[in-house]
């Protein structure tokens, strides 16, 4: 059976455009590596985890955008 998934030019998997309304807990199970790059922006993944995206980066006054290019040049690297 065919894997029906969305695969890059090269032909392996390319990842789903995150959503700003997931989650935390939504991005950290669709894309584990992730939690890295949310530590690192000092974004809560436990208590927060609740949040979306878009409101967990306002709350800490990040730059979504620059947040979410941030996981997915994390996501190209594993």
């Amino acid at each position: 059976m065919k894997d029906s998934r969305a695969t890059d030019h090269e032909g392996t998997r390319a990842a789903s455009p995150i959503d700003p309304t997931w989650s935390i807990n939504e991005l950290l199970r669709r894309r584990p590596e992730s939690g890295a790059i949310l530590n690192a922006y000092g974004v809560d993944t436990c208590c927060g985890g609740a949040s979306s995206i878009a409101d967990a980066a306002r709350e800490e006054g990040i730059d979504l955008q620059a947040l979410l290019a941030d996981i997915d040049a994390e996501a190209g690297a594993a």
